[in-house]
This record gives C-alpha cells, structure tokens and sequence, in this order.
C-alpha cells in the first residue's frame, strides 16, 4: 500500500496445499512415466511396439521457417494456425510434421505462470511441460523460476507462487536452454498458446536464443472449432476439464494445468480422428484460417498502445463501425486479424475497416462509461447492444388532477424505469394502479375538476377491464388523494404496503386453487419488484451530488472516480508510491459539472448509471468522500429481492402437466413475504 492510501481490500485465498508449494527445479534428463490414458484399441496396440523406442531429436526446420518465426516473434505476436496453413507457406512447410500422423509425432504440451499479462514487463515464475508420443507420456519437465522482481499479491492469491518459494529458484536464463533442449524436434502445444509462446519467445530473444520450434498447436483455438457453443459455452481449461472429466485437475500450477492440458488435447483429437484428421497438415487445415484480407490490414494496430481504453473502427467514409473496449488495446484490436473472432458481422466489419482510433483511459471504468457514450453517440451498425441508451419504458404518474400511471419513452418526476418491453411496463403499471386504487379509464379530467366516477354495477361487482378507481358513489379529491400517496411512497421507496397487498392477493388466489391467475399474478409482482429495485438503486446514486471512490488496481496503487449525480466527472490512478489524496483533489478540481434535472436517474443513462453502481458497489471499492450519504430508503423494494427470485426459481420449474390426485396442501403457493 501507497504511503497514505486507504485501507486494503483484497481477499486472501487459502494457502496451497505442501505439495503445491515445492520448489522444482530442471529436470536434465527426460523422466519415463506410465500411460495417463489407454487410447483406442489401435493406440493400445501402437504402444506396445514403441513402448522402448528412445526419443531421438529431429532435424531443424528448414531457413525459411526460421526467418519467418523470428519475423512474427519480434513483432510480440504468435505464429498460429493460419500462418502454418497459408497458401503462400505450405511449400516451405514440407518438414517432418506436415504429413506424419500425430500419433507418431512427438508433442510438448506447456504451461506457464507468471507475474502477469505483459510478455515484455513481467517475467515467468514456473514451466511445467510434459512430453507425450502416440497416447503415451514420455517425459516431464517442471521446474519454478526466479523471476527477478516481486510476484504481485493477486497472482500469489491465484498461483500460490510466493517470492519465498522463487527465492532459491534458478533464474530463465539457467531454464530455457533446458526447456529449448527437452523439447527439441517436438510440436508445442499450450493452452492458449498465444500467452505462453509470446513468454517464452520473449525471453529467447532476450537471450539471445534460437528459437527452434516451427510448429505450435492451441488447445483453445481447437476447442472452438471442434466443440459447439451449446456444448462448451467456454473453452476455459477448467471448463474443458470438467465436460471431459480429466483425472489431472487444472490448479493454477504450470505442471498440473500442462497435465489437465495434455488430457484435453486427447479428447480434441478423438473428436476429429474419424472424420479423417490424422496429421498435422490435416489439422491445420481443419481448424479455422485467416483470411490473407484480414491479415494484410494487420498495419492498422502499428500505433495502437498497449494501454486500457476504447477503440474505434472506421470505414472508408470515416464512419464508425464498431466501438469496443479492452484493458490493453494492442492486443485486442490485433486479434480483429487474426480470425480468432468467429463471428462472420466481425469479419465483414473488419474488411471494411479503413482506420482505427483509440482513447486511452486511466482505468477499465472509464473504458467503460467512454464505451457507453461514445456507442449512444454513433450507434455503430456493427454493435449490437447499447446504441440506444433512452429508448426505455417509463411507468410514470401523469401530473393530473386525478393522477393515474402511463407508460411513455421520457420519465417524469415519478418514475420506474426503464424498461425494456412496453408490454411489461403496461403490466406493472396494471398491477400497481388496481392494487393502489388508481383510475385505469383516460377519461379526460379538466383541471378545475371536483370529481372522479368510473360507476361500478349495481350489485357492486368489478366489471372485467373496467376502471381500478371505480366505486359506488363519486370520488373527490380528497377522497382520491390517499391511493396517488400510496403509488408515491412506493416509488421512492417510502413504503412498500402496495407490495403486501399484492402478496395477500396471491396468498388469496392460490388458496382458491386458481393457479394459473396465481402464476401470473407472481410472475408480474416479480417483475414489478426488480424494476422498482433497479430504479430505486441507481436513484439513491446520482441523487449524490458528488461521490469520490477508489479502488485497488492491484499493484499497490489506487483506481479513483468521481461521480456526480450517476455520471463519471473524473478518472485517474495514483501510483505506488504516491499519495492518493492529492490526485484527488486534483480530479475533483477538474471534474466535469453536472446539471441534474428532476427526473429519477438525474438525467444521467441508466447504464451509465448502472455501470458505476455495480463499480461502487463492488467489495474491493472504497468510498474517499461524499456529499449524501449513499443509501435506499427503508421502504424500498430491496428486501423483497429474496421474494423476486424465489418467485423466479418457482416460474422456472417444470411441473407435470397432468397431476393424478390432488396435492396435500391444497396447492397452495407459498412465497416468502
């Protein structure tokens, strides 16, 4: 922590087990270990006959490979699929692997841990590989590094590496001359290898070390071609080692995830063995290819820098096609030519691409809220999502005599919203205006008017769609005055008595078994309840007039806001080492000034307003001043959010659609109050 910062809030994880905490140290010579997995009948029988076969090393790769590799490794950018594949260097590609069978090739499966993202700043705190040959392993290689600067207390939380267990460690330049020579004449394959080649080409350069391998295969770019999205929504390796129950669990330790890798890529290639995938030429050709069109505009992320912001891609009339954010800019806009991107609008926005700007911003929040605005200002074809911030419903009390709720696209003083569906928003107002009373008719009240009477039958029943302020005899203002109170109160969150009316009513409806009007009935109350939550969340923000949050950026410095009624005024960092309340008072000095009006959300967007609250409301988030305090009223919805779900959870079960005798309780619906 920064001298005069604020107090810390990062959570420890539990320490590693001992096993885990074991100082490796190079293996010289390649360990012989059993089988991990027994293969199909074929590879059973393969294995018997070079169970004794004694690795040998391969030839090099021939010149032009090198040259190539050494090209795309000074750029900091992995030789992938589409490279191996091209059209223009399948000729010089003829080597040893492009039409020998992987069953008989030898393979590396590698990973890496460091002390963060940054091939050229942070270093590599420990190698894990395992060498493996036809469903056999041959040998494995493990060993923890010294990496010459402080390992950051989140990757300890998350690796378990400490900078005591590195101390007596060797440094990469005693490891890689080992790795490079246990691994000579193989294949290299990682998951996402983009991340761990970037490492360890980093440091061979720096080394001054050849570079010897000319083929790399990634486990993530294989699980997006062969699994579908239904089947891995994610191709995380945690994810994969669930859905094909690997026995080696991943666990954030390089030899343990190589292991879990290693597992992963077995299962891959079964996917793909009978569909006539044998060799590495065949795989490469299987997995997705770079259009040599996206790659050739490669040049326009030459000036991106690899800092947290937003980017824009324009066309060839200086449009905006697409607006993103990204913690590092260089990386992101780079993977637009890749192809990694597999969605085919992504691609077509690409090619159209002429340039592509950037706005550099202190932290991922700003990235964020810059994101918003910029997306509302030019609502880009090629996004889908948050071009048009204000097109929301509002259930609103009209500013009438004899007030009643309207559904409109602008709030008014009394508001909930927004919603997204007016269908919705007509619902909840329904619910609302027949539990308080409220006239439902539009007949048209001048505002001199002494009287409201929407006449009710004879017999005194309620007529079917007919007005929820009917009665017997006519209303006068006064009379009318306690049901607009009431809407009142629960807007602002002053009282929720509406919502235990509307809970008694089901209690009501589902005690006369009459479960589908009970079912709806839950249904539009829930809906009800979130709306007036979410509203009731984001008011008690941008009523503030001024909010000053910090929070950790993780290297001992702070990430600083400054919000004015739900917009963000200000952003910047301090440093480690330097004192964060000076930066503070230079932000709020030069923060924006904020003009609220009188609606619920201030003016502000409701994602905007959105995004800072889920930002000051995270754990890890300190609050440095305030002019309010940042609150709901006691009344609010918010303690029926607990009701909400389990109302949702209740509208999720599938039930029989016959029941064949009558339940034992009646079948009454039992919610939580």
């Amino acid at each position: 922590m920064s001298s005069g910062g604020f107090p810390s809030s990062r959570r420890r994880r539990a320490p590693l087990p001992p096993s885990h905490r074991e100082t490796r140290h190079p293996h010289r010579q390649v360990r012989p270990t059993e089988s991990r997995r027994p293969g199909t009948r074929k590879q059973l029988a393969a294995n018997r006959h070079i169970r004794n076969t004694r690795l040998t090393s391969n030839e090099s790769a021939v010149s032009v490979v090198r040259t190539i590799v050494r090209d795309v490794t000074s750029s900091g950018d992995q030789l992938s699929f589409s490279d191996l594949a091209s059209a223009d260097l399948e000729s010089t590609l003829d080597n040893e692997f492009s039409d020998r069978s992987l069953f008989d090739t030898t393979l590396v499966v590698v990973d890496l841990e460091t002390t963060g993202g940054s091939a050229t700043n942070d270093r590599i705190t420990e190698i894990g590989a395992v060498k493996i040959r036809g469903g056999e392993v041959l040998g494995e290689f493990a060993t923890l590094v010294d990496p010459g600067l402080p390992i950051p207390p989140q990757i300890v939380a998350l690796t378990g590496i400490t900078e005591a267990m590195v101390y007596d460690a060797p440094r990469i330049d005693e490891v890689l001359p080992s790795f490079i020579e246990f691994a000579r004449g193989s294949i290299l394959v990682a998951h996402n290898a983009r991340f761990d080649m970037s490492f360890l080409r980093q440091n061979a350069l720096r080394l001054h070390l050849q570079w010897p391998f000319s083929a790399t295969l990634c486990t993530v770019t294989m699980a997006r071609r062969i699994l579908g999205r239904d089947e891995a929504p994610t191709v995380r390796l945690s994810a994969l080692a669930d859905l094909f129950d690997v026995t080696v669990r991943p666990t954030h330790r390089a030899l343990d995830d190589a292991r879990a890798t290693v597992e992963v890529f077995h299962h891959l290639l079964e996917r793909v063995g009978n569909q006539g995938v044998q060799s590495y030429r065949e795989l490469t050709r299987y997995l997705p290819r770079t259009d040599p069109r996206l790659r050739a505009k490669r040049h326009l992320a030459d000036r991106i820098p690899a800092r947290p912001g937003v980017y824009l891609f324009r066309g060839p009339s200086d449009e905006v096609l697409y607006v993103g954010t990204a913690s590092d800019l260089r990386r992101r806009v780079r993977s637009y030519f890749s192809g990694a991107d597999p969605r085919r609008r992504i691609g077509e926005m690409v090619m159209l691409a002429e340039r592509v700007d950037h706005v550099e911003c202190a932290h991922a929040l700003e990235a964020g809220v810059r994101e918003l605005r910029l997306l509302a200002a030019h609502a880009p074809a090629y996004n889908r999502r948050s071009t048009q911030p204000h097109r929301g419903w509002w259930v609103t009390l009209s500013n009438e005599r004899f007030a009643r709720l309207r559904v409109a696209r602008t709030p008014g003083e009394i508001s909930i919203g927004p919603i997204g569906k007016r269908t919705t928003a007509t619902a909840i107002a329904d619910l609302i205006a027949h539990a308080a009373g409220l006239r439902t008719c539009t007949t048209r009240l001048g505002a001199t008017a002494t009287h409201h009477w929407c006449r009710l039958p004879d017999d005194g029943g309620r007529v079917v769609g007919g007005c929820a302020a009917a009665s017997t005899r006519p209303q006068t203002l006064p009379d009318y005055l306690p049901s607009v109170t009431s809407v009142v109160d629960l807007i602002l969150g002053r009282s929720d008595t509406i919502l235990e009316r509307l809970s008694q009513r089901l209690d009501v409806v589902a005690g006369a078994q009459m479960y589908e009007t009970a079912a709806r009935h839950r249904d539009r109350m829930a809906a009800t309840i979130d709306q007036l939550a979410r509203c009731q969340r984001l008011s008690s923000l941008c009523a503030i007039a001024e909010l000053v949050v910090a929070r950790s950026d993780g290297a001992g410095g702070w990430e600083l806001a400054v919000i004015r009624h739900g917009r963000l005024a200000a952003a910047g960092t301090a440093p480690r080492g330097h004192a964060p309340m000076p930066v503070v008072a230079e932000l709020v000095a030069a923060a924006e000034t904020v003009l609220p009006d009188d609606t619920p959300l201030r003016g502000a967007s409701p994602e905007e307003a959105g995004l800072l609250y889920r930002w000051v409301s995270d754990p890890g988030t300190r609050i440095v001043d305030s002019s309010d305090a940042l609150a709901t009223p006691v009344g609010s919805a918010q303690r029926w959010l607990e009701w909400s779900q389990t109302a949702h959870d209740a509208r999720d079960i599938r039930t029989p659609r016959h029941r064949s005798r009558p339940r034992a309780d009646g079948g009454r619906l039992r919610l939580p109050a």
